[in-house]
């Protein structure tokens, strides 16, 4: 198979302890979390100490100044051990990062070490219940009145959403000009007039914290303003590649995970007096999953090297999330039906990764709004 070349002996180092991390940590109490609907509070503490949580923040802020190999390193690892209620990734790479790159000095200073120590949780509350991938039409409203903004709306599908200590709320601070007139603000979940509804009930990923959030007269200081008002939709496009990637990552490694577990289970499971593998269909299968995998990887990994020079662009970025999460529910899917009866039983990880791995063609931009965003650019 063709080596990967990305990661130093450092970054290796830092998966092994990530790796036991989780396996200490989360893989024995995930069963538990789901049935609960979240991850321990604590769990986001343990990592912040163990130094999981946004390694590229800068010394300043309380960070490692560390390059995103090592985020990838986090949610590879993650991905790898079917942990799909673990919401590190959103809040390191995708929340963290606006804050950093268009949070004010005091901004900064106030919110990043909170971050990376686990003290504070992190969400992003951009869809709504009537607005998914076009968040040009967001009807949240953030009206100035005199020091404050008032902040009116609901948000639905709000990963970290229930335990979040610290949401980035979307809203229109003007409702007449489009995506000109999207701003980001700072709300912190004790704010009077937010509230959090009830934990959604998923298909999959069920140990993932989703909920719905409410603002009814929600007041914030105009110092909670990210960044400028009315380049909020800017903001937000120019972070979509990395938020894209994370979920190509997530892809990939699932796919991975899903191809080892089905080659372990037949060559272990027997039918008609041979084992499951011995079988042509099975040996053809395999090959052609492990081959499609290893493109999808080779492509990632490009990908991967591209952001960490600044280069990768929109569509690219959009390439990678439209194809990998669709080889990756191809993948998974012949996998069940490999297992035979068995891949259908949730005490099976690939019948659980079945079920976690569908919304992957969903969030960050469904999957259609992917390729209109490629085939613009062609």
């Amino acid at each position: 198979m063709i080596p990967r070349t990305l990661f130093s002996h450092e970054h290796e180092q830092f998966r092994e302890s990530v790796r036991k991390f989780f396996e200490q940590e989360a893989v024995p109490f995930h069963a538990q979390w789901e049935k609960d609907g979240h991850i321990d509070r604590a769990l986001w503490n343990k990592a912040g100490e163990a130094g999981m949580l946004c390694s590229h923040i800068p010394e300043e802020y309380g960070g490692m100044s560390a390059d995103f190999l090592y985020s990838a390193v986090v949610i590879e690892e993650q991905s790898r051990l079917g942990l799909s209620g673990v919401g590190f990734s959103l809040h390191s790479d995708i929340v963290a990062p606006y804050i950093l790159h268009y949070g004010t000095e005091e901004q900064k200073h106030k919110y990043l070490p909170k971050l990376v120590s686990g003290e504070l949780v992190t969400a992003i509350a951009m869809t709504e219940p009537g607005t998914g991938s076009d968040l040009q039409g967001v009807k949240t409203t953030a009206v100035l009145d005199g020091d404050e903004y008032v902040i009116n709306g609901s948000k639905t599908f709000i990963t970290n959403g229930f335990l979040a200590d610290l949401v980035i709320v979307v809203a229109k601070t003007d409702a007449k000009a489009g995506a000109k007139g999207i701003s980001l603000f700072l709300v912190e979940a004790n704010t009077p007039g937010f509230a959090k509804g009830k934990r959604l009930e998923k298909v999959g990923m069920k140990a993932q914290d989703t909920s719905e959030l409410f603002f009814q007269d929600v007041r914030v200081p105009k110092e909670n303003l990210l960044g400028k008002e009315g380049m909020g939709f800017v903001y937000l496009m120019q972070e979509l590649p990395q938020e894209r990637l994370t979920v190509g990552l997530l892809a990939i490694t699932s796919a991975e995970a899903a191809l080892e577990w089905t080659k372990d289970y037949t060559r272990e499971r027997k039918a008609f007096g041979r084992p499951v593998a011995d079988f042509q269909n099975t040996r053809f299968k395999l090959a052609e999953m492990a081959t499609e995998i290893q493109i999808g990887r080779v492509f990632v990994d490009r990908c991967l090297e591209l952001h960490l020079q600044g280069k990768l662009d929109v569509p690219t970025a959009a390439m990678l999330k439209y194809w990998s999460t669709d080889l990756q529910c191809k993948v998974i899917d012949e996998c069940v039906q490999l297992h035979g009866g068995y891949g259908y039983m949730l005490e099976y990880p690939i019948a659980r990764a079945w079920a976690d791995s569908r919304v992957q063609r969903i969030y960050a931009g469904t999957n259609e709004i992917m390729k209109e965003i490629i085939s613009r650019a062609l």
